[in-house]
């Protein structure tokens, strides 16, 4: 198993159908082949809701083994309680995480563009109640968090700095941060520098050279972390499982064809 780990954010994408699921595949079925193409994904519906104990099991009766979910801790703790307050939500959602058992990945604490350093402290007094056992990583979607402050603070907590290629801060900045791991893992997004793209079934933008840049300083960085876990948007080109593969071949993995996927699904 690579220990650099790549996939899209989510999976439940009906424009997917043709381009990377075969033609005529039910949604029911999106996630057990999808699993057949990536061995991860980032789950967004966490972000929206703590998911049922059922839909837990699900997802991880309907993937392999070596498949692991990395989920978003939901908006109510990072963007409504800021935070502040919210012990109870946080603890329900990782006792539901942990249901993934050994399918559990990294959890992404993902802040508001909103959520500025004035409000260290609350993330100060939010670190230390996070899970030990469980991989954490945190965006800030403000600039002026990355400082070497910040960077002290996460590391004596081991939480990840997310890396991520998106508008909000320049890709000089985060590529000059791969080299300053704070956890014995990484985490990587490619979220594109705007929202504009609505067909998700086609590559319409060609990023090459952003991802080649990023190949270059990852393959430094696995040097330095035990594992990569990267994940990208269908707004970063047009067609996020396409852009997957173009990143598996630059780091000599073998991108499984979407006509291999098949049409019959199997039952894990």
């Amino acid at each position: 198993m690579s220990p650099i780990r790549l996939g899209t954010q989510g999976w439940n994408y009906d424009a997917w159908v043709g381009p990377f699921y075969p033609d005529g595949t039910r949604a029911a079925d999106y996630l057990s082949l999808y699993a057949r193409a990536f061995d991860t994904v980032e789950v967004d519906s966490t972000f929206y809701a703590i998911p049922s104990s059922k839909v837990v099991r699900g997802w991880a009766a309907r993937v392999p083994d070596n498949f692991v979910f990395a989920l978003k801790l939901p908006q109510e703790i990072t963007h409504e309680k800021r935070l502040r307050g919210a012990e109870d939500a946080t603890a329900l959602f990782f006792d539901r995480a942990r249901e993934l058992g050994p399918k559990l990945g990294p959890v992404l604490v993902q802040l508001g563009p909103d959520f500025g350093p004035n409000e260290l402290p609350a993330l100060a007094t939010f670190l230390p109640t996070l899970p030990s056992d469980i991989g954490i990583a945190i965006e800030f979607r403000d600039r002026r968090w990355l400082n070497d402050g910040v960077i002290a603070l996460l590391a004596e907590y081991r939480v990840a700095l997310a890396l991520v290629d998106a508008r909000w801060i320049p890709r000089k900045t985060m590529l000059a941060l791969a080299e300053r791991p704070t956890a014995d893992f990484a985490y990587v997004r490619w979220m594109g520098p705007d929202r504009d793209i609505v067909d998700y079934s086609r590559l319409q933008f060609d990023r090459t050279r952003e991802i080649e840049q990023w190949s270059e300083s990852l393959l430094m960085l696995i040097q330095k972390v035990t594992a990569v876990y990267g994940y990208v948007n269908n707004h970063f080109a047009g067609h996020s499982p396409a852009s997957v593969r173009q990143l598996q071949r630059l780091f000599g993995q073998t991108p499984v064809d979407p006509n291999d996927l098949g049409e019959q699904i199997s039952l894990f």
